[in-house]
């Protein structure tokens, strides 16, 4: 019963990690079409821009780091999940903790603060308002994913809680060996007295040749 319900934690716990590595995918691919565009704006308007705007916004990096960073808890995640090393869990438990909290603060500093935007640098590509833009007017929709990523957050870190406190299973190896080996010494009992016996009729051969061989000697010098 415990190993069934170790086998279900694991396998629900790789699946909430899969809905974290896609919105990380998702992340890095966007950030990275971000890039794609703001480079080919500047290198048709290369004359129209300034020399703050030479290159891509910190927003784009920052959107692009934070999609990297989910990927790689992701990963981490399943190993933790596959190998339910404490250590590991631990640490993923903790980094999601972290991300939620940092998750938590930006959002009140955003609804309790109207001058929260002052609080950020200068983007001069824009892509910052477009984002803005787009986060006002598709606010349901938006609304829905945060809910969904806290709530997969949550999850992740109690079931990496509970797969913890169970721990590996320890016991179906040492029970699996156990009963293995009544069924194999019988075996290995008969493959010793087959060597053991063929060693004592080698041996007895050669004594009896050693014996005749003397016996041989003996006569023909007497």
């Amino acid at each position: 019963m415990a190993a069934c319900l170790r086998v279900c934690l694991q396998s629900t716990l790789k699946i909430l990690n899969s809905v974290l590595g896609l919105l990380g995918m998702a992340m890095i691919m966007y950030s990275i079409w971000m890039i794609r565009s703001c480079l080919r704006q500047i290198s048709e308007f290369s004359r129209g821009f300034s020399e703050s705007s030479s290159s891509p916004s910190w927003f784009i990096f920052a959107f692009l780091g934070l999609g990297i960073f989910l990927c790689v808890l992701t990963c981490s995640g399943h190993i933790a999940a596959e190998t339910i090393n404490s250590h590991c869990l631990s640490c993923y438990a903790a980094t999601l903790v972290f991300l939620l909290i940092l998750e938590a603060a930006i959002t009140a500093d955003i609804f309790l603060n109207r001058n929260w935007e002052e609080a950020f640098p200068h983007d001069p590509t824009g892509r910052f308002k477009q984002f803005k833009e787009f986060v006002r007017s598709n606010s349901e929709l938006c609304k829905w994913i945060g809910l969904l990523v806290v709530a997969v957050q949550a999850l992740s870190i109690l079931l990496s809680m509970v797969l913890r406190a169970l721990g590996p299973d320890q016991g179906e190896y040492d029970e699996s060996d156990d009963d293995s080996l009544p069924a194999r010494l019988p075996l290995l009992k008969n493959q010793a007295h087959i060597t053991h016996t063929a060693d004592r009729k080698f041996l007895g051969n050669n004594d009896s040749r050693i014996v005749q061989i003397d016996d041989m000697v003996y006569l023909y010098f007497s």
